[in-house]
């Protein structure tokens, strides 16, 4: 099989071409490239074009994974202060603005993600020190891109999001990454036994990792949750521990077990009928039901006092749905983490699971 090749976030692309505007202007010539270190541990040599004075543009580059944004050209200026203070982040052209509660980043504030922010001020105070700075980002054409995304869905008008928690775009395309990830767990299954972990991506993958040091047998089933199910009954897999954030693990609490965004949501759905069940009135309902994220859910259901029943019944109906999936044959346990990977509801099973695979992972 041919390795997929690897792109690079949004984020790195807001993060070297703020880098190329800072050395331009203490160094007086705006650099061909600029090597940046990337949260994944790895360092970019990326490609800077001027634009023209002190604004410098990084071409995303989204490897062998289909993007709305792939190939779109990211761009920022840093305007540097001459006293010393905090860095500011402002949207230009084609970068949208939060307008909702409940994303990671303040409404009013132009739509880039913390680790971008972060992945940008470590870079521009590289150069500049304690200064104050603020940096401007636009993506031209950045309006008609985010058409074809979720933004106006989730409350962001006006543009793209700068994005990215590694740094790493990582290939999705069908066969391959269904090969891969069989493979992946075929070979758990052999190192490891019959308990493994499943988690859709980095935030799950990383909390199993700091909670439980040591710990292997971690498989990342990406979207792809109902296939890997499959595969690890046929591979003789019979519990399996998932850990991860509501946005896509309590999908399978309404029998989605193909987790993508652009194929099925259902989450306010899903939390509105657990909602319901757990005793919420009509009106709670409906303010539920008018929420565009999990995350502005998880407060309705917090300020409604309903928040551990319907997480629980959420985990026990998604790891029933799971193991019925594969005819008893996989059993399933849940832990839901919040974004500050607090555990919103561990199923009843998940105790027991966590052990069984802790028990193959460390041996």
């Amino acid at each position: 099989m041919r390795q997929l090749r690897e792109g690079y976030t949004t984020g790195v692309c807001a993060a070297a071409a703020s880098l190329a505007s800072v050395l331009w202007q203490t160094q007086g010539i705006c650099p061909e490239y600029v090597a940046l270190e990337i949260p994944a541990g790895k360092t970019l040599e990326l490609a800077v074009q001027p634009i023209c004075p002190y604004v410098c543009g990084v071409r995303k580059d989204g490897g062998d994974d289909p993007d709305e944004t792939n190939g779109c050209l990211v761009t920022a200026k840093v305007r540097i202060l001459s006293e010393p203070g905090v860095i500011r982040f402002l949207g230009g052209e084609g970068v949208g603005t939060v307008t909702r509660k409940g994303l990671k980043i303040p409404v009013g504030e132009p739509a880039i993600n913390p680790v971008p922010r972060q992945m940008m001020e470590q870079a521009v105070r590289s150069v500049i020190g304690t200064a104050g700075a603020e940096i401007t980002v636009s993506v031209p054409g950045g309006v008609q891109i985010a058409k074809k995304t979720f933004n106006g869905r989730l409350g962001i008008t006006g543009g793209i999001s700068i994005l990215g928690t590694t740094g790493v775009v990582r290939p999705m395309s069908e066969e391959a990454i269904r090969e891969s990830l069989r493979l992946e767990l075929s070979m758990c299954r052999a190192e490891y036994g019959t308990a493994c972990a499943f988690v859709t991506g980095y935030a799950g993958e990383a909390y199993l990792k700091r909670t439980y040091p040591g710990a292997r047998g971690i498989v990342l089933c990406s979207n792809y949750l109902g296939y890997l199910l499959d595969c690890a009954a046929e591979l003789g897999i019979r519990q399996v521990l998932l850990a991860g954030r509501p946005g896509k693990l309590i999908k399978p609490a309404a029998n989605i077990m193909y987790l993508h965004s652009h194929t099925a949501g259902g989450q306010r759905e899903i939390v509105c009928t657990h909602a319901a069940l757990a005793g919420a009135d009509q009106g709670q309902i409906r303010q539920l039901y008018a929420c565009n994220t999990t995350r502005e859910m998880q407060d309705a259901l917090e300020a409604f006092g309903l928040a551990e029943p319907v997480w629980q019944s959420i985990a026990e109906s998604a790891c029933e749905n799971c193991t019925a999936r594969t005819r008893g044959a996989v059993v399933t346990g849940l832990l839901l983490l919040d974004e500050e990977d607090r555990i919103l509801a561990a199923s009843r099973q998940a105790e027991t699971i966590r052990k069984a695979w802790w028990n193959c992972g460390t041996n």
